[in-house]
């Protein structure tokens, strides 16, 4: 197990706005979610060329996530509208279609009312 552990020493510079940051990220991070200063710094050293190295290889990478995260956000914005004017949308659909219901109705002559045409041929019915 020895052979497999590799040490090496960090100096972190307080005077650089960069270095300063990230110091202060590692004397304030979670140790529930982050272990250790080696586990920290793995994440985010194979974060951080991971995407650099994606990015040399498509240089569009980054304008395309940008726009991915642009169009989940419009989504995400009709959703919520959606979700907050259906009801009442569906509501007043409901009753508009109500209202309507008795004029379609008085349209059709109901049974008791109808009378047959005196011009039609009643006698197919065997009378």
């Amino acid at each position: 197990m020895q052979n497999n552990i590799r040490n090496t020493n960090l100096r972190f510079n307080l005077d650089k706005e960069q270095q300063r940051r990230a110091w202060e990220y590692l004397q304030t991070m979670d140790r529930q979610d982050f272990k250790s200063y080696s586990q920290v710094i793995s994440l985010a050293l194979v974060d951080y060329f991971d995407r650099y190295y994606r990015t040399q290889a498509d240089s569009y990478l980054e304008t395309r996530e940008r726009e991915e995260l642009f169009v989940k956000q419009i989504v995400d914005a009709v959703e919520n509208s959606l979700k907050q004017e259906l009801p009442l949308f569906l509501s007043g659909l409901t009753v508009g279609m109500a209202q309507r219901e008795p004029q379609i109705r008085a349209s059709f002559p109901t049974p008791e009312n109808s009378q047959p045409d005196n011009d039609v041929d009643w006698d197919f019915l065997g009378e």
